[in-house]
């Protein structure tokens, strides 16, 4: 398997994770609105966004919005891309982790985690609620996207 570099190595894992910042009231009336399962997946992924920034200075800070209506975290400086996570009532069983599609993102997670991870065209990551989540590729996925800019500038 081919490895991708990236400026986030696997970090040994830290006793506690850090808690995420509150939710701004627009995430708060959105994520209100999740029934639970989707909930605590979604926050889940928040709150591994938030770890691998406080683990990786690099990254910036996270700024949370909502995009087209859906959950959104950016870097700050532009570190990385914009990743977008939601539940929607026509795929009840699912949530799904978008990336822009003009990254390689999705290439990256289907050519490495094709096995375990669903992609969906080349914008996103399809998870299924009624398993537990796949943790470690999921966190590398995102951990592609929080540094998707400063990995194209590294040299190689």
């Amino acid at each position: 398997m081919q490895q991708t570099p990236s400026i986030i190595d696997p970090a040994p894992p830290k006793p506690a994770p850090s808690q995420p910042p509150e939710l701004p009231a627009e995430l708060a009336a959105k994520f209100a609105g999740y029934p639970s399962n989707a909930y605590a997946a979604l926050m889940q992924i928040r709150g591994w966004i938030f770890d691998l920034a406080a683990d990786h200075p690099a990254i910036g800070e996270i700024t949370e919005t909502l995009k087209w209506g859906e959950p959104s975290w950016l870097t700050k400086p532009k570190a990385g891309t914009t990743i977008r996570a939601d539940w929607k009532p026509k795929a009840p069983d699912q949530v799904a982790i978008y990336f822009n599609c003009k990254t390689d993102l999705i290439d990256r997670a289907r050519s490495h985690f094709g096995d375990i991870l669903e992609c969906d065209g080349n914008r996103a990551i399809i998870i299924a609620l009624d398993r537990p989540l796949p943790k470690a590729p999921i966190q590398i996925c995102l951990g592609w996207a929080l540094s998707y800019h400063q990995d194209k500038k590294a040299p190689r």
